[in-house]
């Protein structure tokens, strides 16, 4: 297809993902058009029953989305519940790295997965010459339609032109390219042939193409630590424009590497609690002095309502919308107004059709940096400090970052705590930052909440911003 028509056949559809291919300006403007006009189209209301609040529409325009399917791999358990129990119960899994030597460097703690099996995920045979990522992430999305019901029997019913992937990578293959430039130290002679192909960032979902059959829409995005919020939004537009009707999309990083630890640690941006690697990731606590590395995996089993319902499938929640936007500011810092931040969490709440008013929980990116959470923070002041029912928590106080993968993981607990009912705390907020509003912020235990709109957020260097947006299903 020619560039021009190929453009011209993008920005005349709606959806999130039609942004991604337009000029900055002009793009943002008829997004932003776009989705108003879609749902105006949709006729969506909100509908309040005392303090019940139900979502309905009538989707004129296109269909819904919903979530059928969860599947991770995290330094807290490698099941949706076993993960979501321990953050429920407050346990860190941040401690000493013990995969490698790490003692010439400065921090020697991550949120490292120290058990994991590939057994009835990933052949033998590819687990050999695949990266750690793809691993990761080959295990979380086939645990993530074995979560939704699809079996070989059942797949083999739908029309696989119509099932698709998008899950992405900020660092990619960094354990290949480690081995890669080890191996060259000694002979180049000696580097193994497929490790360059086997370890980019978009040969994960095309693997996992190749084994399930599915030939839709199969690519990654890398949008630093906002990769898989840029993924499910992407994932989720395809849905709505009707060219997909199961889509398998988030995302996986192995960043517990020499690399990586290195290259954080010359920016100076890891947490140096080695002593007390559990109370090392603190967000929004005075006494923060960096985020830790995390790794993992996040995969979600996106689906159309009605194909949803007709094989029966449970669903966990629904996908309202989101939005993405870029600070167009610094290569690692926030910009110090929070204007990509806000104009992404206004074009979310708009995307979606829905008041600020109404959202009650939010989990946040809050990563443990000083600029990042009090940013963010002020961000979601401006926003719903109004609202005294508002909840908001840190997955990574338990897990750390987990670079790439940590918006998709971070959205399965955001389902979960729609799911269950209840919030996991924040740890290690012992002293929170001057001007915090604590009665907002979870405290060191968990709470129960009745969740009528969920916001989760993630944000990465070079200021790209994502926020998606869930509500149980109506």
């Amino acid at each position: 297809m020619h560039s021009c028509s190929f453009l011209k056949e993008y920005y005349s559809l709606p959806g999130p993902i039609s942004s991604l291919f337009l000029p900055c300006n002009n793009g943002l403007q008829h997004f932003q058009a776009k989705m108003a006009s879609s749902t105006s189209a949709r006729q969506r209301h909100i509908k309040r029953v005392g303090k019940t609040m139900a979502v309905t529409e009538q989707h004129a325009s296109r269909p819904r989305v919903v979530v059928t399917g969860l599947g991770l791999v995290t330094p807290l358990g490698h099941e949706p519940d076993v993960f979501y129990n321990n953050l429920l119960d407050g346990v860190s899994g941040i401690s000493e790295i013990e995969n490698f030597d790490c003692s010439q460097f400065p921090t020697k703690i991550a949120g490292e997965i120290k058990s994991f099996s590939i057994d009835g995920w990933v052949s033998p045979k590819l687990a050999k010459k695949a990266d750690k990522y793809t691993l990761y992430l080959l295990t979380a999305a086939k645990k993530a339609l074995a979560d939704g019901g699809i079996t070989d029997e059942v797949d083999g019913d739908y029309d696989k032109k119509k099932r698709g992937i998008i899950i992405g990578s900020s660092l990619g293959g960094f354990h290949l390219f480690q081995e890669t430039i080890e191996t060259m130290r000694e002979s180049i002679k000696k580097i193994k042939p497929f490790s360059l192909p086997i370890g980019i960032s978009n040969m994960g979902p095309a693997i996992l193409a190749m084994d399930l059959g599915w030939m839709g829409p199969n690519y990654a995005l890398s949008a630093a630590c906002a990769t898989s919020n840029f993924c499910i939004l992407s994932a989720a537009g395809l849905i709505t424009r009707g060219e997909t009707d199961m889509m398998l999309c988030g995302g996986s990083d192995a960043a517990v590497v020499q690399i990586a630890l290195g290259g954080f640690t010359a920016c100076r941006s890891l947490s140096r609690r080695n002593s007390d690697p559990q109370k090392a990731s603190r967000p929004w606590d005075i006494d923060r002095d960096g985020f830790v590395i995390g790794e993992g995996a996040g995969v979600l089993l996106l689906e159309e309502l009605e194909h949803a319902k007709r094989r029966g499938a449970k669903i966990y929640a629904e996908f309202l919308g989101g939005s993405f936007t870029s600070d167009a500011y610094h290569i690692t810092d926030p910009h110090p107004d929070g204007t990509g931040m806000n104009l992404c969490i206004k074009k979310a709440l708009d995307q979606a059709g829905v008041a600020k008013e109404d959202v009650n929980y939010i989990n946040a990116f809050a990563s443990s940096t000083q600029k990042g959470d009090q940013r963010e923070y002020q961000t979601l002041m401006d926003h719903f400090g109004q609202n005294p029912q508002l909840r908001i928590n840190s997955s990574k106080s338990m897990i750390g970052h987990l670079q790439g993968a940590s918006g998709a993981v971070e959205a399965i607990a955001t389902i979960k705590a729609i799911e269950t009912g209840w919030i996991h705390p924040n740890i290690n907020l012992d002293n929170p930052d001057e001007g915090l509003d604590t009665n907002i912020l979870v405290g060191p235990k968990k709470e129960q909440l009745d969740i009528k709109l969920a916001l989760s957020n993630s944000f990465g260097y070079g200021g790209q911003n994502s926020s998606i947006l869930f509500a149980p299903i109506k």
